[in-house]
């Protein structure tokens, strides 16, 4: 029954998306048809002085009511347009009485269209067939002919709402895509936005809480008047800090930025400037930047788990191109002089590389780390 009770949609009954030379047709049809019934009221040699005056303006009053009947129909107010479509039918049958037939059989007709087009199609169908019931009686047609000339105006009627709706329907989904559209750049906004923080805090909130920890160091020893030497140590080992805090921001914004340099010369390098072996398999592919700056990010966090951990241990770098992801892997042979693992196993728990497994998640891949044999290993797999 909702079927029944239901209106068009304001998009149908209104005129957005329609194009405009279909708006400047319906303009001249709607300006055309009025001119050829007051011309008509002009021709008509029963209709003298004052009383085509008066069948002038009340041609006009329909067209008006035919305009407003399309506005409030817009707004889905059913009781003003039963009022109008009431008015109309009854001004049909004064035009009638008054003798200017063809003016109401217009009247009827475009009532009887407009209804059907319009309405919530239960009251479209009661009004339009009063309208066309009107204009078959008045013309004295038979039963059957009446019934088929009815039909059609209702079929018309009928047509032009489901045409309507068809446009009023490809609108709403125009609308639904624009609005999914601006979501998803909403959307992608804040993924940046997410990225270029975690870059923010996984570089700065490393590089100056070190820094925090030696100068405050620092100023312990000099209040406990230390030799100098213990305090210039404390102060360089900061500088440095704040060194590799500086290039790795750097980095940071360049791969933000899309301007790192390609992942392989970037393991290559700092393979070489730890004095560890570098190796890779399979096909070399260029890597996306959220992948690339996993990979990076991870090998350093290894790298210097290592200088920490396992100092003068021998360390492997392996990535590996496979068909669906890229893998490294950083291996160290264990601290000389201490025993598997020591010292690492608490990092593969530890902040860095938690940090580093939530990136490797966020981007759909994985992370291992722990002790394997006589060292530790750390893998990584990201998909590409």
């Amino acid at each position: 029954m909702s079927r029944w009770t239901q209106w068009p949609s304001r998009q149908a009954l209104s005129r957005q998306g329609v194009p405009r030379v279909r708006l400047v047709i319906n303009t001249c049809l709607w300006i055309g048809g009025t001119g050829w019934l007051v011309w008509r009221v002009f021709r008509d040699d029963t209709i003298h002085g004052r009383g085509r005056a008066v069948l002038i303006v009340a041609l006009v009053g329909c067209v008006a009511m035919m305009v407003a009947l399309r506005r409030v129909t817009v707004d889905h107010r059913l009781v003003p347009a039963l009022t109008l479509v009431v008015l109309l039918i009854g001004a049909g049958a004064a035009l009638r009485v008054a003798g200017a037939r063809p003016v109401a059989d217009v009247v009827w007709i475009v009532t009887a269209i407009l209804a059907m087009e319009r309405l919530p199609l239960l009251s479209a169908v009661g009004c339009s067939a009063a309208a066309s019931a009107c204009y078959v009686l008045g013309r004295g047609e038979t039963p059957l002919t009446g019934a088929a000339t009815a039909g059609g105006l209702m079929l018309i009627g009928y047509t032009l709402r489901l045409d309507e709706e068809a446009r009023g329907t490809g609108y709403r989904l125009l609308e639904q895509e624009r609005a999914a559209r601006r979501a998803e750049a909403e959307t992608a906004a804040l993924a940046e936005r997410a990225r270029i923080a975690r870059e923010i805090h996984d570089v700065l909130a490393h590089s100056l809480s070190a820094q925090l920890v030696h100068l405050e160091a620092a100023r312990l020893l000099i209040e406990r008047g230390e030799d100098s030497t213990r305090v210039l140590e404390r102060v360089v080992a900061a500088r440095g800090m704040a060194r590799e805090g500086l290039a790795e921001t750097r980095q940071a914004l360049s791969a933000l930025r899309g301007e790192m340099a390609p992942v392989e010369d970037f393991l290559r390098e700092a393979a070489q400037a730890e004095g560890a072996r570098f190796e890779t398999e399979g096909e070399p592919r260029r890597l996306t930047a959220e992948a690339g700056l996993a990979v990076r990010r991870v090998a350093q966090e290894a790298l210097t788990n290592v200088r920490k951990h396992a100092p003068g241990a021998q360390v492997w770098l392996r990535l590996a191109y496979r068909e669906h992801e890229v893998a490294l892997e950083v291996r160290d042979g264990g601290a000389r002089g201490a025993p598997p693992g020591a010292g690492l196993t608490a990092t593969g728990a530890g902040y860095g590389l938690l940090g580093m497994r939530e990136r490797a998640e966020l981007l759909g891949g994985t992370l291992e780390a722990g002790p394997e044999k006589e060292g530790f290993v750390v893998r990584l797999r990201v998909p590409l």
